[in-house]
């Protein structure tokens, strides 16, 4: 029996299919990777069995560290939307970035503070680089800070 392109594009979205049921985010990438050799193996026709197995193994961990190593860090929830903001009254900081006419400023923390160290932040009071500054309130994504 030879193995055909389809088959490669029948068991890749079979794996993809799995991955609805089971959801690890792992069997994805395994399913992304017999797709990639379904149209390799169409594209050469010749490619033996072994070959498609071993390009498939290594699609399919080259998908895998894609995904854990670059694509998945970068897609980390940073606002935290949801957690209290009380969490954050009575924090003080450091100017990084002084605002500009009406505008806002960066504050910088040493922790980081609902998953993000620096923070936009509008201040009723003119403060400079360097100063320390306390957050009073939070307006959506904007701390509202004092001297």
């Amino acid at each position: 029996m030879t193995i055909e392109p389809w088959h490669w594009l029948v068991f890749g979205m079979m794996l993809i299919g799995i991955e609805l049921v089971v959801p690890s985010f792992t069997i994805i990438w395994f399913g992304c990777g017999a797709t990639l050799v379904a149209g390799l193996s169409w594209l050469v026709p010749g490619m033996s069995f072994s070959l498609q197995i071993f390009l498939w193994a290594l699609a399919s961990i080259f998908f895998t560290l894609v995904w854990f190593r670059m694509l998945r860090p970068r897609m980390r929830d940073k606002t935290k939307a949801g957690l209290s903001s009380e969490a954050v009254l009575g924090e003080s900081g450091l100017v990084i970035k002084v605002p500009n006419a009406g505008g806002r400023g960066t504050v910088k923390f040493t922790t980081p503070l609902l998953g993000s160290e620096e923070w936009q932040f509008i201040c009723r009071e003119p403060v400079a680089v360097g100063d320390r500054v306390t957050v009073v309130d939070v307006s959506g994504n904007t701390l509202v800070v004092k001297p």
